[in-house]
């Protein structure tokens, strides 16, 4: 019970360091890849929480998709470079 427990608690860490790097980062590609890590650690939560269906719905909507939306309007707009 314990090793579940401390996953736990790295998966949680893990989520609030990917979201505090996702505000502070200045690029806005490194902080969509934040917050698909912070997704993705968010599905092994729900998981490790006996919720498979909504798991499987966050990692495949959020994670993926959402991401790759993101990702695809990023490289559409032009970047103004200081």
């Amino acid at each position: 019970m314990q090793i579940a427990q401390a996953i736990q608690v790295i998966v949680l860490i893990t989520m609030v360091i990917s979201a505090f790097l996702a505000i502070k980062s200045k690029d806005l590609l490194v902080s969509v890849i934040y917050l698909a890590v912070l997704s993705l650690m968010l599905a092994v939560e729900f998981y490790a929480l006996q919720a498979p269906d909504v798991a499987i719905t966050e990692a495949v909507v959020n994670a993926a998709l959402s991401t790759a939306i993101f990702v695809i309007a990023i490289y559409k707009t032009n970047r103004i470079e200081d």
